[in-house]
């Protein structure tokens, strides 16, 4: 599914709609976490995207991007940043397999591609691309 948004505001509608249905409708047979991979450039929105995704969770605190500390957890919510990560064994180290095994948890990782070999098959790939200063081409993996 592919969309184009023109501002912050209309990419965090995405977002938050996506993730109203992710909640709204579990995947049968899913057996770990519903883990969000989301690849693309600097500056390509996947921050503003987490900031709606997020709020379609429920979540009330501020979303920033976690690039120093990596990850941030919010209840059930996991909200990674992988642009530090060089090596998946780094992210091994925080307890990652087991945040994506427990099949309540809801995880969102930025620049996923930089840890793709550790990630499950079942992960739902959003791609980025900036087209200019306010639009944003997003391309999102079917979420059945």
């Amino acid at each position: 599914m592919k969309h184009l948004t023109h501002s912050s505001r209309e990419t965090q509608k995405l977002a938050s709609n996506i993730a109203r249905k992710i909640i709204s409708s579990p995947l049968p047979g899913q057996r770990g976490a519903f883990v969000v991979a989301l690849k693309g450039d600097l500056g390509g929105g996947k921050t503003t995207f987490a900031q709606g995704f997020a709020e379609g969770l429920g979540v009330k605190e501020k979303i920033t991007s976690p690039t120093f500390n990596i990850y941030r957890r919010y209840k059930n919510f996991y909200h990674f940043d992988c642009y530090r990560v060089e090596k998946p064994e780094e992210i091994l180290r925080l307890g990652f397999l087991g945040i994506i095994s427990d099949p309540k948890n809801i995880v969102l990782i930025e620049w996923a591609e930089n840890i793709r070999e550790i990630l499950p098959a079942g992960a739902k790939w959003i791609n980025f691309e900036f087209v200019d200063e306010t639009t944003r081409r997003i391309d999102i993996s079917p979420l059945e």
